[in-house]
């Protein structure tokens, strides 16, 4: 009998690598996809191994043309049905002025925020619908439901993203397929992602956040976890997460500035 796949498009040391070694701990061959650095694909994959899991690690460039749908036929074909699915690229190419936001810059955001979701889709939704079920999970960011100052591409990659996920689940839920939006809404302990971006600053930047101030991403991986095996009778659609001590999204009054005093 094949194994039951996960598959994560995006498989760094924060939150794909997390989720993968979750999944492939629950039983699942972990299909980790990354478009750089063999050395840590196959260190995330032997680490996984070590544990007694199953894994496979695949280098992707996810904006070339047919390598999405390539690597789902492959898996499907020589590893396993892919049971869950999670897309975990991200689309941030910097904070920058509408004027020094070039077009190509822009549509390279579009391609990963929200093209390549729509690649997986039509790639992966055949065989999920053949067997009657199977879950798209999906990372998102903030972005997805407010724009800033300097994130167009971003903003509006993501917004795509979050709108796809709704008519994707607007089709498929009847037919079996659950599909999540996961609006992580703070920083994440990751060396791939915020690690690069602040370099030295890194541990710092945690320490000054405080106990518990960062997203752990194996905690988010448990929140994965939970999404993917959820009774059909109360399906999450969409949720968002944080650090206790970060301020909401939608809420622009930081808890100090709130009076809480009796009127």
């Amino acid at each position: 009998m094949a194994d039951k796949v996960f598959l994560v498009i995006g498989a760094g040391a924060g939150i794909g690598g997390h989720a993968a070694a979750r999944f492939a701990r629950g039983g699942y061959h972990a299909v980790l996809a990354r478009r750089s650095d063999e050395e840590g694909l196959a260190r995330l994959v032997g680490t996984i191994e070590d544990e007694g899991g199953k894994a496979s690690g695949m280098l992707l460039d996810a904006a070339a043309d047919g390598t999405i749908e390539q690597l789902v036929e492959r898996v499907e074909r020589d590893i396993g049905p892919i049971e869950t699915v999670l897309y975990n690229l991200g689309a941030q190419i910097g904070n920058r002025t509408l004027a020094h936001t070039p077009h190509r810059a822009f549509e390279l955001g579009w391609r990963l925020g929200c093209f390549g979701l729509f690649r997986l889709a039509h790639a992966v939704t055949p065989h999920m619908v053949g067997r009657g079920s199977g879950t798209i999970l999906v990372t998102s960011a903030t972005a997805a439901v407010r724009g800033n100052a300097g994130q167009h591409s971003h903003a509006a990659a993501m917004g795509a993203r979050r709108m796809l996920c709704q008519t994707l689940n607007a089709e498929f839920a009847p037919q079996g397929l659950h599909v999540a939006h996961v609006v992580v809404d703070g920083s994440v302990d990751a060396p791939d992602t915020l690690g690069k971006l602040l370099g030295d600053r890194f541990e710092a930047y945690k320490e000054a956040k405080g106990e518990d101030g960062v997203i752990d991403p194996a905690t988010l991986a448990e929140t994965y976890w939970h999404l993917a095996h959820q009774p059909r009778n109360c399906w999450t659609h969409e949720l968002d997460v944080r650090p206790f001590t970060d301020v909401p999204w939608w809420n622009d009054n930081p808890p100090s500035a709130i009076d809480t005093k009796a009127k």
